[in-house]
């Protein structure tokens, strides 16, 4: 049968109405952390590594869901990368290099929260990037993305969506919350003005770089809850995906240097070599 082929995203697809109760909300919460560990520690052992690309609306939901994201997770092994306007020393550069110095080593996973895209996004609305390079961009982000799977990353890109009146609505309640008012900038509001064109650039990155192997992920997020364990499902899935999650289980050295200082079951033992064997 031919594999279907690939639909990219469009902001307008995005399903608003879609809930979930606070009940549901955690016990699903708690399942999917649950698995994000054991994905966690079978990297550690498996070699494999993971990249996951948080773009979005500001107030959309990104942190909270890198929150979640990183409570189960040793940090050991898992490294956000917060990215914002780069230094002196990157503008001289290729803008690709920032984020290849932040790849993750075999084992672990890094979350980026923005990413790459800022090319093709706040560079090209702004006026930051000449035409002609956020332009060639598309084609140099398909190539890394490529670079990357090729040397067996697995990536995961999220953007989460939310319309202007529940954005306006979050600022009001960041304005208001003392602890919630830092995430408030200048360029939140100014953004808001552009709104349209950020819209346009958003759905020509989904339609220039979403591909099969390294799909866009559309995040509704009006409802948080929501938003949140879409996204969380899309990683774990992503990174699970043909991937023994079962836990390491001790090899006889270890078992036999255990014996020698503390008791134990013997019928214990003999269970775990043979679950090895």
């Amino acid at each position: 049968m031919a594999k279907a082929k690939h639909v990219p995203p469009k902001l307008r697809d995005a399903d608003f109405d879609t809930g979930i109760d606070r009940k549901s909300y955690k016990a699903r919460l708690k399942k999917l952390q649950l698995k994000l560990m054991k994905i966690q520690q079978a990297y550690l052992f498996s070699g494999q590594k993971a990249v996951i690309v948080f773009e979005g609306w500001d107030a959309a939901g990104k942190g909270g869901t890198i929150r979640r994201l990183s409570a189960p997770l040793d940090p050991r092994g898992f490294k956000v990368w917060p990215i914002g306007a780069p230094s002196p020393y990157y503008l001289d550069r290729h803008y690709l290099l920032r984020f290849m110095e932040r790849l993750p080593p075999s084992g672990a996973i890094a979350a980026f929260d923005r990413s790459w895209y800022g090319r093709v996004l706040v560079e090209r609305v702004e006026g930051l990037a000449h035409p002609d390079r956020w332009r060639a961009a598309y084609d140099e982000i398909r190539d890394f993305e490529k670079l990357l799977l090729d040397d067996g990353t697995r990536l995961v890109k999220l953007f989460f969506h939310i319309t202007p009146d529940e954005q306006l609505k979050r600022f009001h309640e960041r304005l208001h919350d003392p602890l919630k008012r830092w995430k408030l900038t200048y360029e939140d509001f100014r953004n808001r003005e552009k709104w349209d064109d950020y819209a346009d650039a958003i759905d020509e990155m989904f339609k220039r770089t979403s591909t099969g192997a390294a799909p866009w992920h559309l995040i509704p997020s009006n409802h948080k809850k929501t938003g949140r364990i879409t996204a969380l499902d899309h990683i774990a899935d992503t990174l699970a995906r043909g991937v023994d999650l079962d836990p390491q289980l001790p090899d006889d050295e270890v078992l036999a240097a255990a014996g020698k200082v503390m008791k134990i079951d013997p019928d214990l033992v003999d269970s775990l070599r043979g679950r090895t064997e």
